[in-house]
């Protein structure tokens, strides 16, 4: 199992828990555990992927002693509440990631829709992926990566590590602090009837919220100020002349690099 293990609660909560050294995208393993019937419950944890995906199709493949890790979960709601599973996901890894940082190392923020930020340098990415089951159940895995040892180099963003930030964690040690705070955050959701909650939760440690933003829809750019996320997690931008625009998918950026994007701008 390549010496991972399970958070004390995680572990009392019964959730299950399959090891790696090597695998190509703990994402598929998930997919695959969900199509043969699994129950849920059960995380896919490796030192190193070599097929990882990340949003829109982009590659994620990490150095070995990063973390990949996906959760195999079959929610008791309906697609578009299950769809809000990402702020669960994000909510519980800046708390665990923050836990692991020394006083002092950096702020650890979540920036709009899937990514963890220290000081403005991507940490951790998140991915959701949904499958249909047989039995009519919607089997939903949340795939997460973490930069534990190093950053992935020639990136168009800043990237940054645990490591970097003074953090002498192992990716085993960080995948058990995630799987604990994991289990607080989803019992926190309750099958959804909790999202306000967790949105709250999100909101406090939310990256750029008051400030300028870009957002990039496929060429399209949105400009304005990052006014929040609704009750949904959707983005609102307030745009000139007190304009608000509802966002549901996007790359976002901050400061001098949305002040860069120049394609299609409104």
């Amino acid at each position: 199992m390549a010496g991972f293990w399970l958070g004390e609660k995680a572990s009392i909560r019964g959730y299950r828990l399959v090891g790696y050294d090597t695998v190509g995208s703990t994402n598929s393993e998930a997919l695959r555990a969900a199509a043969a019937g699994d129950v849920g419950d059960v995380w896919f944890a490796a030192l190193r992927q070599t097929e990882g995906r990340g949003r829109r199709g982009r590659g994620w493949d990490t150095v070995h002693g990063n973390l990949a890790a996906s959760l195999l979960v079959l929610p008791d709601a309906d697609p578009a509440v299950a769809a809000t599973l990402g702020f669960v996901a994000g909510t519980a890894l800046s708390q665990a990631l923050a836990r692991l940082l020394p006083q002092g190392a950096g702020r650890i923020a979540l920036k709009w829709p899937n990514d963890v930020v220290a000081d403005g340098a991507k940490l951790a990415g998140i991915l959701l992926e949904a499958q249909k089951r047989n039995d009519g159940r919607i089997a939903i895995v949340v795939g997460l990566g973490v930069n534990v040892v190093a950053a992935p180099a020639g990136l168009p963003y800043p990237a940054t590590s645990l490591k970097a930030l003074g953090a002498e964690v192992s990716a085993e040690a960080t995948f058990a602090a995630l799987s604990e705070a994991w289990v607080d955050c989803y019992e926190a959701w309750a099958g959804g009837r909790g999202i306000a909650d967790i949105l709250r939760q999100w909101r406090a440690v939310a990256a750029g919220i008051g400030a300028p933003v870009a957002v990039d829809r496929g060429g399209d750019i949105v400009r304005g100020i990052f006014e929040s996320i609704d009750e949904a997690g959707r983005l609102i931008v307030r745009a000139d002349g007190g304009k608000r625009i509802v966002i549901t998918a996007g790359d976002v950026y901050f400061g001098s690099t949305a002040g860069a994007l120049n394609l299609g701008d409104r």
